[in-house]
């Protein structure tokens, strides 16, 4: 997969992203705001068993976010299965020194889009932890509105906390 944006390009991964991968993702403010299956600190075993399942992954949900052909963050989405086969969670990272430049909510927008369009999802939503407004801005900026707080739903670096929930539905419904 492939699209090209005017400020980055989000992509398939490719095994030559792992070092780029390793470089952008291991920093402790970045982690701070993922879930804890996104180690850190972050090593380049990581990025390589990361890029590996994100290969093997059908269908391909997970990219790189790159700028003049280099990985410097990830997006992507989760289907679900079931009576929630027309959702999927989103998630996203940026590294730091491309932050307040427009990247992730271009990303966010186009593969709002593309997962709309190629699974013909009625809704994708994300769950930012409540100390993340750069990721509310984000979401916001992208069509995303915020529908609840989920009071002490997560632990994060040892301290129970809220996330926010915010959702995007397209605005005409999926014809199925």
């Amino acid at each position: 997969m492939r699209l090209t944006l005017p400020n980055c390009e989000v992509r398939s991964w490719k095994a030559s992203d792992a070092t780029s991968l390793t470089l952008h993702a291991n920093n402790r403010k970045i982690w701070i705001n993922l879930r804890d299956a996104f180690p850190h600190p972050y090593a380049i075993r990581d990025a390589k068993g990361f890029i590996r399942a994100a290969l093997k992954d059908r269908p391909e949900c997970l990219f790189a976010i790159a700028i003049r052909g280099e990985a410097v963050g990830g997006i992507g989405f989760a289907l679900h299965r079931d009576v929630e086969r027309v959702s999927a969670e989103i998630g996203y990272w940026l590294g730091e020194e491309f932050w307040g430049r427009g990247v992730t909510t271009a990303a966010l927008k186009a593969v709002t889009d593309y997962a709309i369009r190629t699974h013909g999802l009625t809704r994708l939503y994300a769950v930012p932890f409540e100390w993340n407004p750069a990721s509310f801005r984000v979401l916001e900026k992208a069509g995303y509105a915020l529908e609840g707080r989920l009071r002490q739903s997560a632990i994060k670096d040892g301290k129970v906390i809220d996330q926010l929930l915010y959702a995007y539905c397209p605005p005409a419904p999926v014809k199925r």
